[in-house]
């Protein structure tokens, strides 16, 4: 694989928040508008859907025990795919009409960092939160708009965090042990980029892989902010990326289909598929939430 390529063309309105599973050894992803986890197997290249309970599904993470939990519209839930079972574990925001979780990422304590938005309203009236394994829910803080690029640097030093219409990627001090971020400072300002910050990962050199949402890119940073490399894709809503496989050696990345007009969709017939590139870089384990 010398160049990215689409290796599931599903027309995803909304793909998210791609994660390799080691244990299942599956490629994992959402699309968020369905709802619907995904899997792909790589050895076989089977492709499944697996029906969410629900209007919107956020984001999600591992869980040590086992299946996973997914941030819907209503707080976080449990899912097992094997059986279909979800349980509602925690309410988030439940009260609010017209808000749901986004965008969300467990860190190496089995903590879950999730980020609230409005599903329609573009205001900063969303807030972000940690959720602990014992499901206690502090927010961390407030006015947000679209919360996007959950991601924690190698030594669990730094935390990312993205509002997309801000444009903006902005890095906290993290301390790990006491589950605390402070010291809030822009990391890179995409303003005259061709899209805006989405989902991201990290790799192993500390270098932080960005998908741009409306720029047909994912572009890689140094810890420095600096533009180290851009990949393109051939379709404009670029949603968030991943590294997977055994070696932790491919980028997918996760595309949307959802707000393009007829011709666009003519012209990027490839749009909501998931692509995948081998970088010349490998990734880092995904945490799994401890409750």
């Amino acid at each position: 694989m010398s160049g990215v390529e689409c290796i599931i063309n599903g027309a995803d309105l909304l793909g998210e928040v791609p994660i390799w599973c080691e244990r299942s050894r599956k490629l994992w992803w959402v699309d968020v508008r369905v709802p619907a986890l995904q899997s792909l197997d790589l050895s076989s290249n089977e492709h499944r859907k697996y029906p969410l309970r629900g209007k919107t599904v956020g984001s999600w993470g591992l869980r040590e025990l086992g299946g996973m939990i997914v941030s819907m519209e209503d707080g976080i839930h449990s899912f097992d795919p094997s059986t279909g079972a979800q349980e509602r574990l925690v309410e988030i925001e439940a009260d609010k009409s017209g808000h749901r979780l986004n965008e969300g990422r467990v860190d190496r304590r089995g903590r879950f960092w999730v980020g609230t938005m409005h599903d329609s309203v573009r205001e900063p009236i969303g807030n972000f939160y940690r959720v602990t394994p014992n499901f206690e829910v502090l927010k961390v803080f407030d006015g947000v708009n679209i919360p996007n690029s959950v991601v924690m640097s190698p030594d669990d030093r730094i935390m990312y965090f993205a509002d997309t219409p801000a444009n903006k990627i902005w890095v906290f001090d993290f301390d790990i042990d006491g589950g605390n971020i402070s010291n809030r400072r822009i990391f890179r300002d995409l303003t005259g980029h061709p899209g805006a910050p989405d989902g991201s990962a990290m790799d192993a050199d500390g270098c932080l892989w960005n998908a741009e949402y409306g720029g047909s890119r994912v572009v890689r940073y140094t810890p420095k902010g600096e533009i180290d490399r851009i990949i393109q894709l051939p379709v404009s809503q670029v949603t968030c990326c991943a590294f997977g496989g055994e070696k932790l050696d491919t980028l997918y990345i996760t595309t949307a289909s959802q707000k393009l007009a007829p011709e666009e969709l003519v012209k990027q017939p490839l749009a909501g598929g998931l692509f995948a590139i081998m970088p010349g870089v490998t990734g880092l384990p995904e945490a799994r939430f401890a409750g």
